[in-house]
């Protein structure tokens, strides 16, 4: 069998389109190995796992993570190499001499991403960023999380192909149980908090909600990207601290565990970046578990959401609002369930991975063929 090896030093042992998604649908056709950080070194339905060392910063991961890759995954001689952060770049050139086809996936708009980013964006990082990423534009095979990117990426030498990151269905519904909201208000959150994310506005939120839901409780599983100073002067957060808990990053697997149970999935984004055009993978996940979606007044996003009648699009910035959605959500069960359903039906029909798959296996098939 051809070998695909799927490589990453930075996305988290239990990323969900790598080891969710990508991972399972090639690995019927290809013998696939994943390497990322904090993964066991062995095997895992039919995946073989290589660990790399986790570093949060570039330097130390080109200085010491980036050797790893190269005394592991180099002499595995994979046909294709999947790269997934363009600090990667220069290492798959590596791999292409041995022989290797390139697969560079971009996930998000770094051209805009730089604006908002609090490390890893120095002016050197800059501009090796744009010498490698126009390298890869013309040696590369390129798959985009979004059709938006696009319009940057304009002048691709090689076939490229998007191949959004909606939810995988049986395994979404392989992580979660059936249920209705518990004895207290609950609302969920997936994806980095932040300021850009409206992590101010959710809280404010959550005070206001608070005086007609004194036990109400905002789960945030995530990176946190706020520094203790900052949250603390949010408006309201001394009255609600009790009231939110934030688990970290955390698997799926366990994180789903609190969605079934919970009013309503948050994702709100403020208009910053590449969010207006680029859609969070948690808009799809909340509605193939049937939670009503709260999201940004986005068009893109509104095209979704008010087309699929599953929830409501306010503004990102506005803590009234979302309070007053919430609210529907927790105190309206007809409406909850009628919205949830209406998110399922519509993940159902256009937002899951089948599609998405097709696509990465024709892709391939391609690759190997040209």
């Amino acid at each position: 069998m051809k070998r695909v090896l799927l490589l990453s030093t930075v996305h988290p042992s239990a990323d969900s389109r790598i080891m969710y998604k990508i991972a399972p649908s090639l690995q019927g056709y290809y013998e696939v190995f994943c390497a990322l950080p904090g993964l066991e070194n062995g095997w895992k339905e039919k995946l073989h796992l290589i660990n790399l060392p986790k570093f949060g910063r570039l330097l130390p991961r080109i200085l010491f993570a980036h050797p790893v890759v190269l005394f592991k995954c180099l002499r595995l001689r994979p046909d294709i190499v999947h790269i997934f952060v363009p600090e990667l770049i220069p290492l798959a050139f590596l791999f292409q001499w041995t022989g290797a086809k390139v697969v560079y996936e971009v996930q998000e708009n770094l051209f805009k991403k730089f604006a908002i980013k609090r490390y890893n964006n120095g002016p050197v990082f800059k501009r090796l960023f744009r010498f490698f990423d126009n390298l890869a534009r013309r040696k590369f095979h390129c798959v985009f999380t979004d059709d938006a990117y696009l319009e940057e990426y304009r002048r691709l030498a090689k076939p490229f192909v998007v191949i959004h990151n909606y939810v995988s269905l049986p395994v979404m519904d392989s992580l979660t149980h059936e249920g209705t909201p518990g004895h207290r208000p609950e609302v969920f959150y997936l994806g980095v908090v932040s300021m850009e994310r409206s992590l101010d506005t959710m809280i404010s939120a959550l005070a206001m909600l608070k005086n007609n839901h004194p036990d109400c409780h905002l789960h945030l599983f995530g990176p946190v990207r706020v520094a203790k100073a900052e949250l603390e002067a949010i408006a309201g957060y001394q009255e609600v601290s009790n009231n939110i808990t934030f688990h970290g990053y955390t698997d799926q697997k366990l994180a789903l565990r609190y969605a079934r149970r919970s009013a309503a999935g948050i994702a709100l984004l403020k208009p910053v970046a590449d969010y207006p055009e680029s859609f969070p993978t948690k808009l799809f996940e909340y509605m193939a578990l049937q939670l009503p979606v709260i999201a940004s007044d986005f068009p893109a996003y509104r095209q979704i959401v008010e087309g699929a009648q599953c929830g409501f699009c306010i503004s990102p910035y506005n803590a009234k609002m979302l309070r007053d959605a919430l609210e529907c959500c927790i105190s309206d069960s007809a409406l909850r369930q009628q919205m949830g359903g209406n998110g399922r039906k519509a993940a159902e029909a256009h937002y899951n991975w089948s599609s998405e798959e097709a696509k990465l296996l024709s892709f391939y098939r391609d690759i190997f063929n040209s």
